[in-house]
């Protein structure tokens, strides 16, 4: 019976020594975290019921007199680790959605694109074919494609003209329409 009263009176005392260091130091804390946030209210308040929650913790050696610093310094720090959290992970995606509508269909047409010109390239001559790979794909310009290939310059042009003609075509004869 005594452990209960004793542990009720020390529970009383502590909510009691809570309550008084708020009522003293909880507007500044809150306000110092407020303008930290950029008027986030919500997390604001989050972080000073961590603030106080910590306070708590540290009530054998904190001096409520002299707590206001200790107070401001944990609040500050507690602001600086969320924002280094949020950084540290992805990017969270809205509730209910597992990623944001039309990402996943705009992944599988690029893919389904490329699939489809790779078998248009395939459908084309060699020659016609390294031609479009060194100028579009590896984005070389005409006198650098001359020279990895080993043809004049104005070869590279007309193959160029030619196999972008024949890649058109070969497109079209699978079903596959410019917009």
């Amino acid at each position: 019976m005594q452990q209960t009263i004793t542990a009720t009176t020390t529970a009383h005392s502590d909510s009691e020594w809570v309550r008084a260091l708020y009522a003293r130091y909880g507007r500044s804390v809150l306000g110092h975290v407020l303008r930290l946030l950029h008027g986030d209210y919500q997390r604001a308040e989050d972080l000073v019921q961590e603030t106080f929650l910590r306070a708590w913790q540290h009530r054998a050696t904190l001096d409520p007199e002299r707590a206001g610093p200790w107070l401001h310094t944990v609040a500050h720090n507690l602001v600086v680790s969320a924002f280094r959290r949020t950084q540290a992970r992805p990017q969270e995606s809205p509730l209910g959605e597992e990623e944001p509508p039309g990402r996943g269909e705009d992944e599988l047409d690029r893919m389904l694109e490329s699939w489809q010109m790779a078998e248009a390239l395939r459908g084309l001559r060699p020659d016609h074919r390294a031609v479009l790979i060194q100028v579009y794909y590896l984005r070389r310009t005409v006198a650098e494609a001359a020279q990895h290939l080993g043809i004049p310059a104005g070869t590279v042009k007309s193959r160029c003209y030619y196999a972008l003609r024949a890649l058109r075509n070969v497109l079209e004869e699978r079903g596959v329409t410019a917009p």
